[in-house]
């Protein structure tokens, strides 16, 4: 059995499990494609022609690759004008499988959809339970000293963003920066991009000056002048 069929403005003699190269059609690899434009069919010694189709008759197939022609060479010349040309043009084409041809209006087989393999969700699961994400690092000197705020903004060089900055580090009040060591000092300058200006500056021993009862350097450098 083999019938005619009509795709791309060509025609193609086709029977089963012929595999054609034809204009390209939309689709990916396995999804099933008819031709309703049937001009004959031919089964044992009975013809079907068409006028200009066979009514009722559908060939079925599958697309097995979404392919490239050979390449094609344009070559334009005009004598004596200087003129030349050359391109090249590749056809996209579509491989089809032919699965099956049916007439008087049958209507084609469903196609068996692949198992899909089952699904393992509890090794994802136990790779997300490990990633968690690390605990927030502490600061690097813990509270020392009165549990409420002070302005330390009163230390001569600490500037809003500086301030901001010593508060990220857990340093909120007079008690917690004048309890700085050396490693906490350095440690402090590294976070706020500053080395060397906390001992340049003096922001612990003013601290300790603020915590006795003595004025902001500031202020009484303001005051003396």
């Amino acid at each position: 059995m083999y019938a005619v069929i009509k795709t791309g403005g060509k025609q193609y003699r086709v029977a089963a499990n012929d595999k054609i190269l034809i204009e390209k059609l939309a689709g990916e690899a396995g999804d099933q494609v008819t031709f309703g434009e049937v001009l004959l069919v031919a089964n044992g010694g009975t013809v079907d022609v068409g006028a200009p189709f066979v009514s009722g008759a559908t060939v079925v197939g599958e697309i097995a690759a979404q392919e490239r022609g050979p390449r094609v060479i344009i070559f334009k010349k005009r004598r004596r004008k200087h003129y030349r040309r050359r391109n090249g043009h590749r056809q996209d084409l579509t491989s089809v499988t032919i699965t099956e041809i049916l007439t008087g209006g049958a209507k084609p087989a469903a196609k068996a959809k692949a198992a899909r393999p089952a699904k393992t969700e509890e090794a994802p699961k136990a790779e997300k339970k490990a990633e968690k994400p690390a605990a927030k690092a502490a600061p690097l000197a813990a509270p020392v000293g009165e549990a409420k705020s002070d302005d330390i903004s009163l230390i001569g060089g600490i500037g809003p963003k500086m301030e901001q900055g010593m508060r990220e580090l857990g340093y909120n009040t007079f008690a917690q920066i004048a309890a700085m060591t050396e490693a906490d000092v350095a440690k402090a300058e590294e976070h706020l991009k500053q080395k060397g200006r906390i001992t340049r500056e003096e922001w612990v021993e003013q601290a300790k000056e603020l915590l006795a009862g003595k004025p902001p350097r500031a202020k009484s450098d303001k005051a003396r002048t």
